[in-house]
């Protein structure tokens, strides 16, 4: 869990260090998703991790504010909103205690977090937030035209958009296969990651980058290097979703929220 945690941390520095330098203005930079500048992006964190840091110290309380969010289908952009219209500055040191006091709490919560989709334990939280904090972070690079950092926490990325899969199937009304896929991802080290059984008759291959991009939704299947083999598979493909939210045929393209589900 201290592990997962540390990576969590990280995560958000190489975000921070994307934005730390830039001059007020940039952060009006729109990025891919529609209405959203680079302060919008990292105002959606900060408000994601303080509700996040609420559900792990008073579920009572963060069920109130998920109560109060089923009558607000715009509560996503509206918090983005209200949070990017902060001075940067004021922004950014929000962001970063709100990151830290969060990364804190989950290193010794116990208990199940409840969440906007299902509950989750302390460690599903913590790789949900990754996973979130990587997706938003990569609209923030795409904003600025810069490379990401391909660190093995695309791993806790791709983890959970494996574990994602029957999810993805479900909300676009489709009943999930029965059998287990094969998922080979090449990091950037040259590493393999893999799950499922070897011998599946259904798989997935392709850079551990371009599946991440791809469960988050950041890019267009077309756009990337991934392989199926099977129609299963390959319909997995067109619609994976490692966030909560609707499916892509309803919300397309990087403003869905990453809000993550459980491992």
């Amino acid at each position: 869990m201290n592990a997962t945690v540390d990576r969590l941390r990280a995560e958000g520095e190489s975000l921070d260090a994307l934005v730390a330098a830039l001059e007020p203005g940039d952060w009006a930079r729109p990025t891919p998703a529609a209405g959203w500048s680079i302060a919008h992006q990292v105002g959606h964190l900060q408000w994601t991790d303080e509700v996040a840091l609420l559900a792990v110290r008073d579920p009572t309380a963060f069920v109130e504010v998920l109560a109060g969010a089923a009558g607000r289908p715009s509560i996503v952009d509206d918090e983005a909103a209200a949070r990017a219209g902060q001075p940067p500055a004021a922004l950014l040191s929000r962001w970063r205690s709100g990151r830290e006091l969060l990364a804190t709490a989950l290193a010794t919560a116990t208990e199940q977090v409840p969440w906007f989709g299902p509950p989750m334990s302390p460690r599903s939280m913590t790789t949900a937030r990754i996973m979130e904090t990587w997706a938003h972070g990569q609209d923030v690079a795409d904003a600025l035209g810069v490379p990401r950092d391909l660190s093995d926490r695309l791993h806790d990325v791709a983890h959970l958009g494996v574990r994602t899969r029957d999810f993805s199937f479900r909300i676009n009304h489709v009943a999930p296969p029965a059998e287990d896929f094969r998922v080979e991802l090449s990091a950037a080290d040259g590493e393999v990651w893999a799950w499922g059984p070897a011998d599946a008759a259904q798989r997935v291959t392709g850079p551990a980058e371009d599946f991440c991009l791809l469960v988050t939704q950041r890019r267009e299947r077309g756009q990337l290097a991934l392989v199926a083999t099977g129609a299963d598979a390959d319909q997995w493909l067109g619609i994976a979703q490692a966030f909560a939210g609707p499916p892509k045929s309803v919300v397309r393209g990087a403003r869905a929220t990453a809000e993550g589900l459980q491992e």
